[in-house]
């Protein structure tokens, strides 16, 4: 009997990267893998583009390559960022489904960015620096703009994945959360125990701003400098999603101004130029887009793909994995990540 045929081009992941060497053994096992270049896909033979059941990764592919594509029943796409790079429309229309390993970034994103807004609260980074310069200041002195998480404050710009892990982590901190999220009603809101609210009030009324908001046609550079001067001063701005819902030189300007401090994991070009003029820019925190990027979050990936895969190989729907939707999958305006 012949096994079912997958297409794998998850680059800039890999195989050994998202599954155990267990699961990668399973995947071998029970499937016939043809392991290939994103770019590689729409040149690819035509009875293998015919036979193929499974695609995991988030390769180019053209209308055409798809019409020979019969047996095709899902995308994984591992990369989790959704690119406008396949006509979705048509991939809807025949059933097929897209689907997405992003959750398992939640948790390990929400962790960062709790330990970037106790860093910030608390002055955590650069009291380090001053003491080992020799300029610290003790005690109380050294409390001047420290101020509590707990009991405090709390705006989160979109709420997917990554803003309800960051508001189970908040719970324990006592916090009144607020959330703007436009795509999502408000009892959904309320059902998770954190309140509505428009971005104007997330803006004017919090101590902390968690920005873990998607790139979409409607958003781009939407938090620029008429934003940040909505912010209370000494107020703090963590970025954790893509930095193209910000207009970074705005930002910059508002932490350069003393008016606000920041923190980010994400930055307009990847990897970001030696003379960036953010590298020297103080009261901004800065990482490497390194939040989630631990091996044991790319190791779910692999799991949450083969559970799918079975399902869908007993003519059940993906549960694991994230589907894409119809209404707003071509509205992503994400770009790929280039390394791991």
């Amino acid at each position: 009997m012949n096994k079912p045929l997958v297409i794998s081009a998850p680059d800039p992941r890999s195989l050994d990267l998202i599954f155990s060497e267990e699961n990668k053994a399973g995947l071998f096992s029970d499937y016939e893998i043809h392991e290939m270049r994103p770019e590689e896909v729409n040149r690819s033979d035509t009875a293998i583009l015919a036979q193929a059941r499974y695609i995991i990764g988030q390769p180019p592919l053209s209308l055409e390559t798809l019409e020979k594509m019969r047996n095709l029943r899902c995308i994984f796409n591992v990369e989790s960022n959704l690119i406008n790079n396949m006509p979705y429309d048509h991939l809807f229309e025949r059933g097929i489904h897209v689907v997405t390993t992003g959750a398992v970034f939640a948790e390990p994103v929400a962790e960062m960015g709790l330990a970037m807004a106790l860093c910030l609260a608390r002055d955590v980074v650069e009291a380090d620096i001053a003491f080992r310069e020799g300029r610290e200041l003790w005690g109380g002195d050294g409390n001047a703009r420290a101020s509590l998480l707990s009991g405090s404050r709390v705006g989160i710009v979109g709420f997917g994945d990554l803003g309800r892990a960051i508001a189970r982590l908040l719970r324990g901190f006592r916090a009144e959360i607020s959330v703007f999220d436009p795509w999502l009603p408000p009892s959904l809101l309320r059902e998770a125990d954190v309140t509505p609210a428009d971005l104007d009030t997330v803006l004017r009324t919090s101590d902390t701003i968690f920005v873990v908001a998607s790139v979409t046609s409607e958003n781009k550079g939407f938090l620029n400098a008429g934003a940040f001067a909505r912010m209370r001063r000494g107020a703090r701005f963590i970025l954790l999603s893509r930095a193209d819902v910000v207009d970074f030189d705005d930002l910059m300007e508002a932490v350069r101004s003393g008016h606000i401090l920041a923190a980010s994991d994400v930055f307009p070009q990847e990897p970001l130029a030696a003379d960036h003029p953010v590298r020297n820019l103080g009261n901004f925190l800065h990482s490497a887009h390194r939040a989630g990027a631990l091996d044991g979050a790319f190791r779910k990936m692999g799991e949450m793909v083969l559970e799918d895969m079975a399902l869908l190989d007993k003519g059940l729907p993906p549960m694991r994995c994230k589907r894409a939707e119809r209404e707003t999958v071509s509205r992503m305006r994400s770009r790929p990540v280039d390394k791991n």
